[in-house]
């Protein structure tokens, strides 16, 4: 069976070349933490989660931090090194916070989905695709228009797809058994007693 451009893109993503990405990561290591892209890398993959080719959409790179996250300890005595540990785990996924992000840096827009482009020794890398709900483009198109009266900041609120799936609240996309749907069939049994 032929495969089309699209698939053939998202063969290649499946495991990507380490000749073509390292200098990529090294650039992405130099600059920003956020920066506005021209164009998504991954194509097939901001097509089929709504990015369009016209005025109104933004593609935002973001550069996260992996591993554990420092915590001060509370009450100990001497060195500050020792008043301090890494075993804390982030408790929501990397990809949600990239969008956050990505949120607060492009105030004026919102978050519609997000991808996973790379990671490195240090860091992880998604592009998040933005919406700017102000311009007729999108607030007239077929497919967009819902964003408008979404309310705003979907990203801080936990609604978009990563944020759900962190939540663990059901996607939109159908039941997956892997996923925790809320409330339960117990909890929503005994709201009425």
């Amino acid at each position: 069976m032929v495969q089309g451009l699209y698939g053939q893109v998202k063969k290649l993503w499946l495991k990507p070349s380490r000749e073509l990405m390292q200098p990529k990561l090294i650039a992405w290591r130099a600059g920003n933490s956020v920066e506005k892209v021209e164009k998504p890398l991954r194509l097939d993959r901001a097509r089929a989660l709504g990015y369009k080719a016209k005025k109104g959409f933004v593609i935002a790179r973001v550069r996260v931090v992996r591993g554990g996250r420092k915590r001060e300890r509370a009450g100990v005595k001497g060195r500050s090194t020792r008043k301090q540990t890494n075993r804390k785990t982030l408790g929501m996924n990397y990809q949600w916070v990239a969008e956050q992000r990505a949120g607060r840096k492009f105030a004026n827009l919102e978050v519609l989905n997000s991808y996973w482009v790379g990671k490195d020794g240090k860091h992880y890398f998604y592009e998040v695709i933005l919406i700017d709900p102000s311009r007729p483009e999108i607030a007239k198109g077929r497919t967009t228009k819902w964003i408008v009266g979404a309310g705003a900041k979907r990203a801080q609120r936990g609604l978009t797809s990563a944020a759900r799936k962190s939540r663990g609240l059901q996607s939109n996309k159908g039941h997956s058994p892997t996923l925790k749907v809320r409330p339960s069939s117990r909890a929503n049994s005994r709201k009425g007693k």
